[in-house]
């Protein structure tokens, strides 16, 4: 079984302490999330940040109208530096999301890691080759043209 890496970064004008607030706030996912993806937090009464040991659920259709209920927990969080969620159900074999934060001149450089691995094993590998990593591209490219909506352009 293949595991997978996607890498993102991404500069961000302003603070370090916005960058993060912004980040570390779950609601905050579905405003950089496509609509076709169909993302809902499932999960009522979330905090306004993170810590570890959350658990997270999400409904998502990440294969195009397929409903997938996804549940992660964050598991590792250095305040303005970075935090991991982790898939605990949903539609990946393993779902591991590192999330980087760090002051540069004139503002925050952010980097997403993403290892993951595709259920099916071999017919997961070439949905993988298919339509999965154009996807997740897709999805973490809305991303940072939706950051740089509410940030401003680096």
């Amino acid at each position: 079984m293949a595991l997978y890496t996607l890498v993102k970064e991404q500069k961000i004008p302003g603070s370090l302490q916005e960058a993060w607030n912004f980040i570390s706030s779950p609601e905050n996912l579905k405003k950089i999330t496509p609509n076709y993806m169909g993302f809902d937090i499932v999960t009522k009464n979330l905090p306004e940040k993170i810590y570890p040991g959350i658990i997270i659920v999400y409904d998502v259709k990440p294969f195009r109208g397929i409903k997938i209920r996804w549940i992660t927990e964050i598991t590792h969080v250095k305040e303005g530096e970075y935090f991991v969620d982790e898939q605990r159900s949903g539609p990946y074999k393993f779902w591991h999301h590192q999330h980087h934060i760090k002051p540069i001149e004139g503002g925050v450089f952010m980097t997403d890691i993403v290892h993951y691995q595709p259920p099916f094993g071999f017919i997961g590998n070439l949905a993988n080759a298919v339509v999965i990593r154009r996807q997740l591209k897709e999805i973490f490219d809305f991303r940072t043209k939706k950051i740089e909506e509410l940030f401003g352009k680096f």
